[in-house]
């Protein structure tokens, strides 16, 4: 008699429900475990009027936790993923000339995306707090576009900012010397960062140490609106679009066109975005998604997939983060409950080394709620973001004026386009930037400058066409006052070679 050692169907069965049942069990322990230390969270926060916030945030944390551990958050089907068609994008150059501005405008609410701090460029405090330009920093810059706006158009267009526990502080020490601009501050969500290994929050008390928490991301926005019951105060007050954008964009300027097309065509929500370029290729693109319209963001892409996601071919644009709402549309999706949007696990280390997860949502995933949408393929001019100190450099530079609060191309600029800039680590600090160089170049005729090692630049220095300067380890490189570079490569002691 023969012993048959391989598993019928019947029992392969079995055993997959077991398996099932048992990592059910074991997700369902610890989501309880994680629970528990959320609740003693709140336990910790004694005031009254601060523990009912907080324990407000501690719930939302809670369900964005609960759908990242449990897997409930929706798995993206790569085969269903396919580039927008021409319907869902709209050239800006379709977009319909305003017949009444003021109609229009007398409609509108801007909000700003302020909660982001600049640790990246090695800044303390609010990233918006930076200084751009003859001492005017991008939220000055953002108040004289607004007041500009206001004024031509003898409205009363409000400005809202959605700061965070990190920026808050900031932002009201630079508005209180304004007087000229409605403007409407508003808190964000704080949430506790979770370790990798256990998904355990990182905090033991509510009032831990910043390094503890972080602000979820924009896609907070929605949530903070209705929490703060800003959403509220604007349908009352009769607004009924808002445009959003990030602080540290100042190309995001109100243009009454987009609100023309969206009471033209009864469009819920609009998403500027912008051609590709090789800089951008990680940048969220709009997708069609088993028929409907979706934002893609990088982490939510497997790496089998990351080539497609960043070929141009197949996905041409990506979303600029400005976006125009229909509020009263927003208000009955709010009421509908929580807004769910797909969760960006974000990867950190550390000060001391530890390994965290910060689980972030983005402003442009709530596409996927409304009815109408479209992306409008605006021009490069509306995006005009400082990521890095690459861009200061070109934002600070000649290439740009400031005409009330937006930078301006400049006419002596031969070409239509902005010169590439690539300063490498040296240059990655704000203070390191601000040292090395003693002004800033005059690029107006620069088309590629790549910067390498230990660099510094004296006053009055001109780059033109291509230039390249690589200092070796172990080398420095000082670029005298009134030099002028055009088509050079710097390497070693000053040895140049023309290109």
């Amino acid at each position: 008699m023969s012993l048959n050692l391989h598993p019928t169907p019947h029992i392969r069965r079995i055993r997959r429900r077991a398996a099932k049942k048992l990592q059910g069990f074991a997700t369902g322990f610890k989501s309880k475990a994680i629970w528990n230390e959320v609740k003693g969270l709140v336990n910790t926060v004694s005031d009254p009027t601060p523990k009912k916030a907080f324990a407000a945030d501690m719930q939302s944390f809670s369900s964005l936790l609960a759908r990242y551990t449990t897997g409930t958050s929706e798995q993206l089907d790569w085969a269903k993923v396919k580039s927008p068609t021409a319907d869902h994008i709209l050239p800006y150059e379709a977009l319909p000339q305003p017949a009444d501005h003021v109609a229009l405008l007398k409609k509108l609410a801007v909000v700003k995306v302020n909660g982001g701090l600049g640790t990246s460029m090695g800044m303390q405090g609010a990233k918006s707090a930076l200084e751009v330009i003859d001492g005017s920093t991008f939220l000055d810059l953002t108040i004289q576009q607004i007041a500009h706006l206001n004024e031509t158009h003898h409205v009363d267009v409000p400005l809202l900012l959605m700061t965070s526990f990190g920026t808050h502080e900031d932002t009201l020490r630079i508005i209180q010397k304004y007087d000229s601009v409605r403007i409407m501050p508003f808190m964000q969500s704080k949430y506790p960062r979770i370790m990798k290994d256990s998904l355990l929050p990182c905090p033991q008390h509510g009032e831990d140490d910043k390094a503890s928490w972080y602000p979820p991301g924009h896609g907070d926005l929605y949530a903070a609106l209705s929490r703060n019951r800003v959403l509220d105060r604007l349908l009352k007050e009769g607004k009924e679009y808002l445009f959003v954008s990030n602080s540290d964009n100042l190309g995001a300027v109100v243009d009454p066109r987009f609100l023309q097309y969206m009471i033209d065509t009864r469009a819920e929500f609009l998403m500027e975005v912008t051609d590709k370029t090789k800089a951008d290729i990680q940048g969220g693109t709009l997708i069609d998604y088993d028929g409907t319209i979706r934002l893609l963001e990088i982490a939510q892409v497997s790496a089998e997939h990351s080539e497609e996601f960043e070929s141009v071919r197949k996905f041409s644009i990506f979303n600029t983060n400005n976006l125009w709402i229909d509020l009263r549309v927003l208000k009955k999706v709010m009421n509908q409950g929580a807004m769910e949007l797909e969760i960006i696990p974000t990867p950190k280390i550390t000060d001391d080394g530890r390994s965290v997860i910060q689980l972030e949502t983005a402003a442009g995933a709530a596409i996927r709620h409304f009815n109408n949408v479209r992306g409008i393929n605006v021009p490069r001019s509306r995006f005009l973001p400082v990521k890095n100190c690459s861009d200061l450099l070109l934002i600070k530079s000649d290439i740009y004026y400031i005409k009330h609060g937006r930078p301006v191309l400049s006419q002596d600029r031969m070409f239509g386009t902005t010169p590439v800039v690539k300063l490498d680590d040296h240059f990655k600090k704000i203070r390191d930037f601000q040292t090395r160089l003693k002004s800033i170049p005059r690029i107006i005729d620069l088309d590629h400058l790549t910067v390498s090692g230990n660099v510094y630049f004296g006053r009055n220095v001109t780059l033109r066409g291509t230039v390249i300067i690589v200092a070796n380890e172990g080398q420095r490189i000082d670029i005298p006052d009134g030099c002028v570079l055009e088509n050079r490569l710097v390497s070693g002691n000053l040895n140049m070679t023309e290109l």
